[in-house]
């Protein structure tokens, strides 16, 4: 796996960044406080608990495969691959192993957006409908009961969605395959995927519907990351991939993150699910990664190697450099990776709030804000994770990130926790 440099920036993050408004058009609102690095490591015979625990989970048939991979100060200290890609070919996990990213490609849309912001062509307080017109008409679903009876009465917005509310998922719009509301049934049954549609027409099919609630009242996890996609394209004026490889993939060297597999001698490559332990259904949209098709869904679309994730990582930990490139600025990254939904908003978690009771949530990025009793998960940790069972999380105090790649949906939240803390338990002060 290509190794990169670090850009001499854990010497710098020890400093507190600069309460600054972007001149691109980010707000004033203070940036969280970039915790000192400090003076850990890692014991490679503590590690092999790590290995155990993933052989284990392999051997008693829990999950096909995994790779592990962790970097601190910029150079790989545990890099392990365990099990097979595909249980009918026995074809074992290599590097070079394609997993299906699903929302682990909203980090990378998210910052994509980002780099637009810098470039003075998009703000955060601007108006979705500023970019997409059909979104100025959109309205509220509000539940009515009447007994046993429920209807739903469309209210117009207080305040439009802006593009700050598409990062942070605060927009009202939701996905359909999760919860039993009004608004939630009138997605799953609006035919939003039908045919090979592209990214415009998906997002003028979503402005028809209702939002779950008005914007800045909820985090509401959904589509949100697919309409800033569409923005992407109508603010740069090409398509969504063509922006990011230009912009932040081909730079990067992340040439093997894509929305389909082209081709077809690269299928063998593709890491598979267990027979039971799969989707029986395409979810969020997303069919065969083999297939071609014009849709680029920046929230759940993209397939990629744990190489090129591993990359776009360590960028975001040097803050936003990597090899002497800048991708975005420290005062940007620290913006993303802060919590912008905490108390001061009033934005409201319900029992669907995924980043879990010790975190708040950034501009593409669920960041630890509380330390769970009893562990060493440190605050200002950030992370996202993918339904197939990808998952990775960037640390700045201890100088490190975790990316782990499997493609398991129901064993993925176990492993992730329970990986989490035996990491956190074997570094060493």
């Amino acid at each position: 796996m290509k190794r990169w440099r670090t850009d001499g920036f854990a010497g710098r993050i020890g400093a507190a960044l600069a309460l600054v408004a972007l001149a691109s058009g980010l707000s004033a609102a203070a940036l969280a406080e970039q915790p000192a690095v400090i003076s850990s490591s890692f014991s490679p015979a503590k590690l092999e608990r790590v290995s155990d625990y993933m052989r284990n989970e392999v051997a008693t048939g829990k999950i096909p495969g995994a790779i592990v991979l962790i970097e601190q100060h910029g150079h790989p200290v545990y890099d392990e691959k365990f099990g097979e890609r595909d249980v009918e070919t026995r074809q074992p996990i290599t590097d070079d192993t394609i997993f299906r990213l699903y929302s682990m490609s909203k980090p990378i849309t998210s910052v994509a957006a980002m780099m637009l912001v810098e470039d003075g062509k998009l703000r955060l307080d601007d108006a979705l409908s500023k970019y997409i017109p059909a979104f100025a008409e959109v309205k509220v679903g509000v539940e009515k009961r009447d007994g046993g009876k429920v209807t739903l009465a469309l209210q117009p917005l207080q305040r439009p969605i802006t593009i700050e509310d598409l990062l942070r998922h605060t927009s009202g719009i939701t996905y359909g395959f999760y919860g039993e509301s009004a608004v939630r049934k009138l997605y799953a049954n609006a035919g939003l995927f039908e045919g090979d549609f592209d990214n415009a027409q998906f997002t003028a099919r979503l402005a028809k519907l209702p939002l779950q609630e008005p914007p800045e009242t909820l985090w509401d996890y959904g589509h949100s990351t697919d309409i800033l996609g569409r923005v992407i394209e109508v603010v740069s004026g090409q398509s969504l991939f063509a922006f990011e490889k230009q912009r932040l993939l081909d730079p990067l060297g992340m040439g093997e993150t894509v929305f389909y597999i082209e081709d077809q001698a690269k299928r063998a490559r593709l890491a598979q699910f267990l027979p039971d332990d799969r989707f029986t259904s395409p979810l969020a949209g997303i069919r065969d990664p083999m297939q071609k098709r014009r849709w680029q869904s920046g929230g759940a679309g993209m397939l990629g190697t744990i190489g090129d994730y591993a990359r776009f990582a360590q960028m975001l930990l040097n803050g936003g450099t990597l090899n002497g490139r800048r991708y975005l600025k420290p005062e940007t990254v620290a913006l993303m990776t802060s919590d912008r939904i905490g108390p001061q908003t009033k934005i409201a978690r319900d029992d669907f709030y995924f980043p879990g009771a010790d975190g708040g949530f950034g501009l593409g990025f669920a960041v630890r804000t509380m330390q769970p009793s009893g562990t060493r998960l440190p605050i200002g940790e950030y992370r996202w994770d993918g339904v197939a069972g990808t998952f990775f999380f960037i640390d700045p105090k201890d100088d490190l990130f975790v990316i782990c790649m499997m493609q398991t949906p129901s064993q993925r939240g176990r492993i992730q926790t329970a990986l989490k803390t035996l990491i956190y338990d074997v570094l060493e002060p």
